[in-house]
């Protein structure tokens, strides 16, 4: 059974898979057992976050637009990476409207992932 940092990291891969345009960075790819620990850290935090918003909401995510779930699951993001890198890459920390369409589309399948995982 996959933990849920594992679901946050599936779904990441699979949107990287589906939206980036033309062949991804390993390391945007690289399974689970080779992402490092501190990426793990995040990508468990960051599920956390999502499925306790959907639960105080009353399950009513459903209701929200793609942008506004891959928004929350950006933002989520860049929290933990001021939390785990002392002075990160601009891109690291880029806003939703700086932030290219494929990722803005995987953040979207991330938190829509997490929703299919708590059904």
């Amino acid at each position: 059974m996959s933990t849920d940092g594992q679901i946050f990291r599936e779904a990441w891969i699979a949107g990287v898979s589906k939206h980036y345009p033309g062949e991804p960075k390993a390391g945007y790819v690289a399974p689970w057992e080779e992402t490092p620990e501190w990426e793990r850290e995040c990508a468990a935090a960051v599920f956390g976050q999502v499925r306790d918003f959907i639960s105080v909401s009353g399950g009513n995510t459903s209701k929200l637009s793609r942008e506004q779930k891959g928004r929350f699951v950006a933002t989520c993001w860049i929290a933990q990476i001021h939390k785990h890198i002392e002075n990160p890459k601009p891109g690291y920390v880029a806003d939703w409207v700086d932030l290219p369409s494929w990722q803005q589309e995987t953040d979207a399948d991330i938190f829509e992932a997490i929703e299919r995982a708590r059904s």
